[in-house]
């Protein structure tokens, strides 16, 4: 079943009462089955949520996201006990070889690289070299072929001159949000998988409670550039607002690709990290990734 994404931002109380979220305003009172939310994001300082709520959502495989005073994700609540085999999948983790590692991440940056070179073609109705880069990449990305694409593909993607930075001018801003979202669901398919997060293939800081999270949402970032493009198209709006955090929201939900199915994003999420987990187990050789567009 299709789990549902709240955005909560005015000043609200929400509570729960015989397993459903209570969400209470002055004005009014909504309801919602917890066992249907797969992510609740509060944006509103002035939330108050009590902690018999936070429990059963995170018993529920639910991510709590809370935004900062920019309005950006800033942090996430996830269920520690979300696997039965917890610490047989941590172990097989843990000691996962440098070889293999390199291989993932190889596997990781040729879908990224792939997937940047099939939506900028889209967006520029022209070739590019990207799927040529995307052949180059070698066991671990020893080369960096990932920066010689991103560096190509962010000249190329938007008209004016934009750079890429996490401080940098709009649309970063759209960017940073949609990518902060991406994060959540990754991590929250990772947690569910039994896979620790903090332990990454690639990223390696060890500031980084999300590190896992940040390799396997490389190849599905173009989904969030793609929301950003789309949404520059229909909105004169450089900051974020309600209708556009809502659109970027929806791409939780937005249909991907597998060999004999479609699937909406947060499901492919969980196949992925499904795949991972198999990976580190040593049943499986390739991480399962979905193509983004049929």
């Amino acid at each position: 079943m299709l789990k549902k994404s709240i955005l909560i931002e005015n000043k609200c109380k929400v509570t729960s009462k015989n397993l459903q979220l209570q969400i209470s305003t002055n004005e009014r009172e909504a309801s919602i089955p917890i066992e249907d939310i797969g992510f609740v994001v509060i944006d509103n300082p002035e939330v108050y949520i009590s902690i018999t709520t936070l429990n059963l959502l995170v018993e529920n495989n639910t991510a709590l996201i809370i935004c900062n005073n920019s309005h950006l994700p800033n942090g996430m609540f996830l269920n520690l006990n979300s696997h039965h085999i917890q610490q047989e999948l941590f172990k097989n983790q843990i000691n996962a070889s440098v070889p293999l590692k390199k291989q993932l991440w190889q596997q990781t940056i040729v879908e990224k690289i792939t997937n940047q070179g099939i939506l900028l073609k889209k967006v520029t109705q022209s070739n590019n070299n990207l799927e040529f880069i995307a052949s180059k990449v070698l066991s671990g990305d020893t080369s960096n072929m990932e920066g010689v694409a991103a560096n190509f593909y962010w000249k190329s993607f938007f008209e004016n001159d934009f750079k890429r930075e996490r401080f940098g001018n709009y649309p970063n801003n759209f960017l940073n949000y949609g990518y902060a979202i991406l994060r959540a669901a990754t991590a929250r398919a990772l947690s569910g998988s039994g896979l620790l997060n903090t332990l990454g293939i690639h990223h390696k800081s060890k500031y980084n409670a999300f590190a896992l999270a940040d390799d396997i949402m490389e190849p599905f970032r173009p989904i969030v550039d793609e929301a950003v493009y789309n949404i520059m198209q229909h909105y004169d709006d450089q900051e974020l607002n309600t209708e556009i955090k809502s659109v970027l929201l929806e791409i939780l939900t937005r249909t991907v690709y597998f060999k004999d199915e479609k699937s909406p994003l947060m499901v492919a999420l969980q196949k992925t990290a499904s795949s991972l987990q198999q990976c580190y187990s040593g049943t499986r050789k390739k991480i399962k990734y979905p193509k983004l567009w049929n």
